[in-house]
């Protein structure tokens, strides 16, 4: 697909045709990636963040929100409780904190591969090479790293502390991935200024980045922000701007699918957000084959507010394991065994080396 064939599916409206791409999105992901869905634990170890992203609820100029950092013992509380519950990977995510200890982290990266032994996916925003280092070397697995847009224009306005926009998030992907990380990136959908335009160019992006985990989820405001705020100095015309909805996500998780056949995209707790009642299970019938249980402890849940009515902050781990399993029965899908690897990323090793 190219450019214009992206934007003319981004702004499809026939139901019929809709139904056919998602149709048609799904048997890609049937025949590439397999028929299981892998649940990987969410683990919220801190809000502290250093940057200053203008969508964001957790960004350093947000004083409305009450700080914290989990202790190595309960971040390891939550990684045993992701190993009960049979999850084959735990994502540590964090605001970019740069008065994080790196040696902290690396430290609870040996312990939960010595203690449950599950793949680690960290995302924790833009370090230099030495620490993308140290963690990989103390077991991590996978970065998940997003650049929410590829236009740099875009992103510097929303990115206000950016020194070099877009390249430096770009630059960074391609640094994980030299170090054999499993590497995976997104945007956000509906973002104010986004046009089609940019969003059909965001998804060639993840072809000519060659992801192996894809991301994608609308953008919801949050009033304490600065694009909360000021959200109509950002919007676009009708015509151009991308709408923040769950249909729009859809079409975007269907049609990085196509692009990226074998790459592991989740269906997003946004989505679910949005769509408390099926949001998650029309994802994974659009192309998805991923969900993230959070298993963060409760009592931090409603602080890591990165938007405003986040779906299952008040469930117990135990609680949200449940109703995911019953959600994934009812649309016919099985729970993958194992860490549910990326086969993009398979494809492009040998025994794990880097080739």
């Amino acid at each position: 697909m190219n450019c214009l064939q992206i934007k003319s599916w981004l702004k499809q409206s026939n139901p019929v045709e809709l139904a056919k791409l998602r149709e048609l999105a799904d048997s890609v992901r049937k025949e590439n990636v397999g028929s299981q869905i892998h649940l990987r634990g969410l683990i919220e170890f801190s809000n502290i963040c250093s940057r200053k992203c203008l969508y964001c609820g957790i960004n350093a100029s947000n004083c409305k929100i009450q700080r914290y950092q989990m202790s190595r013992q309960e971040i390891l509380e939550c990684a045993r409780t992701a190993k009960e519950l049979k999850y084959g990977t735990v994502v540590l995510q964090s605001g970019e904190n740069k008065k994080l200890d790196v040696n902290f982290l690396a430290e609870v990266i040996r312990e939960i591969k010595s203690t449950v032994d599950l793949a680690v996916t960290l995302s924790v925003g833009e370090w230099n090479l030495e620490t993308y280092k140290l963690w990989k070397h103390a077991g991590a697995d996978r970065f998940l790293l997003r650049f929410e847009t590829s236009n740099d224009q875009l992103y510097r306005r929303l990115h206000p502390d950016s020194k070099n926009g877009a390249a430096e998030r770009f630059e960074a992907i391609k640094l994980l991935k030299s170090l054999g990380y499993e590497i995976g990136s997104g945007v956000m959908i509906g973002l104010p200024g986004q046009s089609y335009d940019m969003l059909a160019e965001d998804l060639l992006k993840f072809k000519e980045l060659d992801l192996d985990m894809i991301g994608v989820g609308p953008y919801i405001k949050h009033e304490n922000t600065e694009l909360g705020r000021e959200l109509q100095s950002f919007m676009l015309d009708s015509e151009n701007q991308v709408p923040a909805t769950e249909e729009m996500t859809y079409k975007v998780i269907a049609l990085s699918r196509l692009l990226c056949p074998k790459a592991n995209i989740p269906s997003t707790t946004a989505l679910a957000t949005l769509n408390k009642q099926s949001g998650r299970e029309q994802g994974l019938c659009s192309g998805a084959n991923i969900v993230m249980p959070n298993v963060t402890l409760v009592k931090y849940r409603q602080m890591y507010e990165i938007y405003p009515a986040k779906a299952c902050i008040y469930e117990t781990a135990e609680a949200c394991h449940s109703c995911m399993i019953k959600r994934i029965e009812s649309i016919g899908r099985k729970i993958g065994t194992g860490s549910g690897i990326s086969p993009r990323f398979l494809e492009r090793t040998e025994n794990g080396v880097k080739l």
